[in-house]
């Protein structure tokens, strides 16, 4: 499996437009932070967790040259703005139906935001998207690939994370309960976001993290979804256990 970094910055990206903080100014190539999101390859499959606003430039920058499926997280637009950008692959790959993975609540926002891409009598050149349902619970299968949801807390929104073989994706969460933090123990890799230090209502602290982190006991830990307030990557790194890091946009791991 390998895992690339497409983005690891909030829903505003570092830097921030009209900020002049010294995270914001670094020069600095890890404190430069697209909206989150990854990459997955895994068993010949090309897996998108979440397609945002960056999605084009991401997958240009990546030289990502097929996509089977996405998965999306939640429907917020740091998370799935990029979907019309899938274009590209859906001619490419010979217009063939295109599957995205998500809950019911946010396929109904998907409609809502794409409706030319899913009404009967489609726009000429849109691509041909199948929205597939995945539950809470409910272990699917994409192919012959088994992949696991996580139901993660994002303030009073339920999210979904996902488990892929040994490894698991967690962004936008402040809150795990128990049954679902049972998925997630001795993971070879667990990628989880953190946003800054100070509390916040819908995402982990740092120190939350850590917490969350040293509860499970992931052989290595990549943090994920960092604001410029968290501090210089260079910085933070060093106060962070040995086999906790601070993910950057195309950091490439192989599993």
């Amino acid at each position: 499996m390998q895992i690339n970094f497409l983005g690891t910055g909030t829903s505003q990206g570092v830097p921030v437009i009209t900020c002049e903080c010294p995270v914001c100014k670094s020069v600095d190539f890890r404190d430069k932070r697209l909206r989150t999101a990854i990459h997955i390859s895994v068993n010949g499959h090309s897996i998108f967790i979440d397609a945002g606003p960056d999605f084009r430039q991401q997958a240009l920058r990546a030289k990502i040259a097929k996509l089977d499926t996405i998965l999306f997280t939640h429907e917020h637009k740091d998370h799935t703005a990029g979907l019309d950008d899938i274009r590209a692959y859906f001619f490419a790959q010979g217009l063939k139906d295109i599957p995205v993975y998500a809950t019911e609540r946010v396929k109904a926002e998907l409609k809502k935001a794409y409706g030319y891409i899913f009404q009967e009598k489609k726009y000429p050149g849109v691509p041909s998207i199948i929205l597939e349902s995945i539950e809470k619970d409910r272990d699917f299968y994409f192919k012959d690939q088994l992949i696991q949801p996580i139901e993660v807390m994002h303030g009073k929104l339920p999210i979904m994370g996902f488990k892929i073989e040994n490894m698991a994706y967690i962004t936008d969460a402040n809150f795990i309960a128990d049954d679902q933090k049972e998925k997630l123990r001795n993971l070879d890799v667990l990628i989880i976001n953190a946003l800054h230090h100070k509390k916040h209502h819908s995402h982990f602290t740092l120190e939350e993290a850590l917490e969350v982190i040293e509860e499970l006991s992931p052989k290595k830990a990549y943090l994920t979804h960092i604001s410029h307030q968290m501090g210089k990557h260079i910085d933070v790194q060093k106060s962070l256990p040995d086999n906790v890091f601070i993910a950057f946009d195309g950091l490439i791991l192989n599993i």
